[in-house]
């Protein structure tokens, strides 16, 4: 998990998701349920990270099948479920119609969508666009997206995940491996750049365009954890949090 470049990391992640979706579902599928947070599977009735989003306008930023956006229309949301990926797309469209729920699909970037201002009520994720995506583009069209007091809620894996990789051994370890000062995009090593900030300058970046922090979760796999993928390691994450929950509220304009 190199620091890797910036600039094309869209094309780079949208080819990976396109070859990889069929295989990643399949691999996933329990999973990826939906009203569940990460690897963990980690129940949101327990972690209450979302809250009741009935009557609310809801968009899911990379949202691959859409698990996470079928179960918020099931509340009463009126979700729209955007992702770059048409192959990714594609397992959403036959999971949204076998739902029967009113979900609207939208392929397009979660850094330029094709939404007006104040279009929202909460935007979300669960290792969605905003692991996937430079936040220093994410963050400003959210807040141009949500309406005043709207919510941002999202997870992804925390820096202690990508800075103690073990590159040669290829899984987390006790060491850091990697500065802590400078952070922001890692190849992957699987065929995606992932993204991500030291915690002092996701706070500043929230405070920048508008927004306060609500809460940091820092996600603790349960006893006896399983989990599909195989790069986390439940002994690891009972001692350090490899997956954390920002929520954040547009409270100003600037």
């Amino acid at each position: 998990m190199s620091s890797g470049r910036i600039d094309r990391y869209e094309r780079t992640n949208r080819s990976f998701w396109d070859a990889d979706a069929d295989a990643y579902q399949a691999a996933h599928a329990e999973t990826l349920r939906g009203r569940t947070w990460g690897v963990w599977d980690v129940a949101e009735d327990d972690v209450g990270a979302i809250g009741a989003v009935a009557g609310l306008d809801v968009l899911e930023l990379g949202c691959g099948a859409a698990q996470w956006a079928i179960a918020l229309a099931a509340d009463g949301g009126r979700v729209v479920a955007l992702d770059q990926s048409r192959a990714q797309l594609a397992h959403a469209r036959d999971a949204v119609a076998s739902s029967g729920l009113p979900v609207t699909l939208v392929c397009a970037s979660a850094v330029s969508t094709p939404f007006t201002d104040r279009s929202f009520d909460l935007v979300m994720c669960d290792h969605g666009a905003m692991s996937f995506c430079d936040p220093y583009a994410t963050v400003p069209e959210v807040a141009r997206l949500l309406r005043p007091d709207g919510r941002l809620v999202f997870s992804q894996a925390t820096p202690w995940y990508y800075l103690t990789w073990d590159e040669a051994r290829e899984r987390v370890s006790r060491r850091l491996h990697r500065p802590y000062f400078g952070i922001r995009a890692f190849d992957s090593g699987e065929g995606t750049v992932d993204f991500q900030l030291g915690y002092g300058e996701w706070i500043r970046l929230f405070g920048t365009h508008g927004f306060v922090v609500d809460d940091l979760v820092e996600l603790r796999a349960p006893r006896h954890a399983r989990t599909t993928f195989g790069d986390f390691d439940a002994r690891w994450a009972r001692r350090w949090p490899a997956e954390q929950i920002w929520k954040v509220r547009l409270a100003t304009r600037i």
